[in-house]
This record gives C-alpha cells, sequence and structure tokens, in this order.
C-alpha cells in the first residue's frame, strides 16, 4: 500500500491578533492549503488556528511544510504586533479509512501526524514522524539543528524561502520582491537555506525508503 503524509498544524499567537486579522488570516489560510491538494476536502482549518492536510506526494508535503512555516512569517505584522509562525507535525503511513474529509479519516498516518504534534516542545516547528522508529530517530537528530535554524528566521528571509521553493530564480525572486538579486542571495546565505535543503532533501530520501 502507498504511503501518504498527513500534516497537522496550528498557527503561534493566533490569540494576539485582533478579531478582523484573525477571520482573514483563517481565510487566507484556507484558501491556500485547499490550492495545494488536488481535492478541496482533503485540506481543512479547524478550532480556528488548527488545520489539517494529506498529501499522496512525500516531497511535495514537505515542501508545502517550509514553504507554511514561511508563509506565516511573511504575514507577522511589521512593529511591536505578535510575530505569527506555525507549528507543523508530519505523519507519514498508511491510510485506513477516507471520509468525507480529511478530519473524517483515518489511518496509522493521522495517528503519527496527532502523537507527534501533541508531543512537540515550544521550540519545535516542524515534527516529520514514520512508522519505523530507527528512521524516526534519525529524522529527530537532523530537526534539533533545522528547527534551531529556522526559528531564527526572519519574514524577508521567509518571503525568499517560500518562492525558492515555488521553483523561482533567484532574479525572478528579486523582481518579484523589488529588490537586487543580491539581496535574494544574502537572504538565503544568512538563513542557512542550503543546509537547511539538504536536511529536508535527506529526510526525504530516508522516508521515501519506506
Amino acid at each position: 500500500m502507498k504511503n501518504y503524509a498527513v500534516l497537522t498544524g496550528d498557527i503561534i499567537n493566533f490569540t494576539q491578533v485582533n478579531n478582523d486579522g484573525r477571520q482573514l488570516l483563517i481565510e487566507e489560510t484556507a484558501g491556500l492549503i485547499k490550492s495545494w491538494v488536488k481535492d478541496p476536502s482533503d485540506a481543512e482549518v479547524f478550532r480556528g488556528d488548527s488545520y489539517q492536510l494529506i498529501f499522496d506526494d512525500i516531497d511535495n508535503a514537505l515542501t508545502r511544510s517550509i514553504q507554511l512555516i514561511c508563509w506565516f512569517k511573511m504575514r507577522s505584522a511589521d512593529g511591536n504586533a505578535p510575530a505569527l509562525s506555525t507549528r507543523i507535525s508530519v505523519g507519514i503511513g498508511k491510510i485506513a479509512y477516507k471520509g468525507k474529509s480529511v478530519l473524517d479519516s483515518d489511518g496509522e498516518v493521522f495517528h503519527e501526524s496527532g502523537r507527534s504534534f501533541d508531543k512537540m516542545g515550544r521550540d519545535e516547528l516542524l515534527a516529520i514522524t514514520t512508522t519505523d522508529e530507527k528512521i524516526n530517530h534519525q529524522i529527530r537528530i537532523l530537526l534539533i539543528f533545522i528547527n534551531q535554524i529556522i526559528n531564527q528566521w526572519t519574514k524577508s528571509q521567509a518571503e525568499v524561502i517560500y518562492l525558492y521553493e515555488e521553483g523561482l530564480k533567484q532574479q525572478e525572486m528579486a523582481e518579484k520582491l523589488g529588490i537586487v538579486q543580491g539581496a535574494v542571495n544574502n537572504r538565503l546565505r544568512v538563513a542557512k537555506w542550503k543546509d537547511v535543503n539538504e536536511g529536508i532533501n535527506y529526510i526525504t530520501k530516508i522516508v521515501k525508503q519506506l
């Protein structure tokens, strides 16, 4: 049977956003995650600040996880307003039952995602869990360092990493953001994107061996 990836997440500092801002954030989040899946019912926002979506492509799931972290950071208001971010738990495994929506479905992939999410610490933005504990041990070690890096990403760094994951070249990013290509390269370098990207690519490789 095929392995799937389920992302379970919540929005950090959601309750510190004003009422109008929360409503807009919910609508934009729902629109974004539904645009990433084949069937809109495969991505849902629930309890206001939580969301869940399912992918049948593990590469795409991990790419979108990084993009979600960036997307929320990009929506942080300037000044003294609370910084937005997100915690994401990616479960990888089989589906036993697919209901009317991702929230009604069941299987080991949902259990791995949900249990791992409940165990996430305050400084963990990304957790990835499979049904193989040996692989999970390798992933946990890598994610210690990856989480330390991505916790430090700024709004401007998140912008270029989001676009990188969209497949844009540095000059295209620069034109879209209204900056020079050297500034794009500098943001990627300071964000240690090369290191994070290599780590995520390695995790993708080992989980696809399942």
